[in-house]
């Protein structure tokens, strides 16, 4: 699928409004294992790149080169649609013209910018802070300028709620979606009343972010899809649940002096060869790497 028809997908999947999911992918190898599971789309998260790539939590410390590097490496080994976390822009209006060409050279078919101030933090975070909705406006408007084409899905998300109330956060995303925003997302709502709240007083497509641990309470996709929620963010679900995982097998192996007992716990040899798509490179070898045994 080319990436002019991975954002024509993602643009309608968003307008039918039907609660898509959008699993959480910080590397190649989980957006891949998304894809093989029939997921419709992936979401290259943020915190996942600075907690998996650099050891590091989510408060502003990756740089729009990274996160374009993971997204370019997401894009050559997945053919789904990859909506982008793109913090704040990585700075004014004038980075965050740089940032929307970098990440859709890249692949992205979705940038979510949020209205923080710079440096960010989680969404799920205590101590954020916000910039004025004005500077953000000129922000979205920038984003939607600087794209090349209109499938290129612009999300603003507002972090207000946790600042300056439901209230304030509505009315920052109605001027974003005034501003060109093509989707928005008001980030922790802690209650099921403020998300169908939300969906009701915003004209635009909508985002809810589940963090496991987070504020926002654990609904259905079922649930979201009746309030009228068009994506469903699991970001860091997959993340959370390889912390456990890889401290479980290092564990045994450190207290049994092996792996032995484990087995159960890990993919296969030939599980993984096929995730990472071994067969295919085995054929391309076949076709363009000289047989080393011919004669010269």
């Amino acid at each position: 699928m080319t990436h002019f028809e991975r954002g024509k997908r993602l643009r309608a999947a968003v307008a039918d409004r039907r609660a898509l999911l959008a699993p959480g992918a910080a590397n190649a190898l989980t957006a891949r294992i998304a894809e093989d599971l029939g997921y419709e789309t992936v979401y290259v998260t943020g915190a996942g790149i600075a907690n998996t790539g650099y050891g590091v939590p989510d408060i502003g410390l990756t740089t729009v080169t990274e996160v374009a590097n993971t997204v370019a490496a997401i894009s050559d080994c997945c053919d789904l649609p990859l909506i982008v976390d793109a913090d704040t822009g990585f700075g004014n209006p004038l980075n965050m013209i740089r940032t929307v060409r970098s990440l859709e050279r890249a692949g992205a078919n979705a940038l979510q910018i949020e209205d923080q101030q710079f440096p960010k933090r989680c969404g799920h975070f205590a101590g954020k802070s916000v910039i004025p909705q004005a500077e953000m406006c000129e922000k979205v408007k920038a984003a939607v300028d600087s794209r090349s084409t209109e499938d290129l899905l612009i999300i603003a998300r507002t972090d207000a709620y946790a600042v300056e109330g439901l209230a304030a956060a509505l009315d920052r995303a109605a001027a974003y979606i005034e501003a060109g925003a093509d989707v928005t997302f008001v980030e922790a709502p802690t209650s099921e009343a403020q998300l169908r709240e939300i969906v009701k007083r915003l004209a635009a497509p909508q985002v809810i972010n589940l963090v496991i641990g987070g504020k926002t309470p654990l609904l259905s996709q079922a649930a979201l899809k009746d309030i009228g929620f068009s994506l469903v963010l699991y970001a860091n679900a997959a993340l959370q649940a390889s912390i456990v995982a890889i401290r479980d097998v290092l564990s045994g192996i450190r207290d049994q002096g092996g792996a032995g007992t484990l087995l159960h716990r890990l993919a296969t040899f030939e599980d993984r060869q096929n995730v990472v798509r071994k067969p295919y490179w085995d054929d391309l070898e076949k076709r363009y790497v000289d047989d080393p045994g011919a004669p010269a």
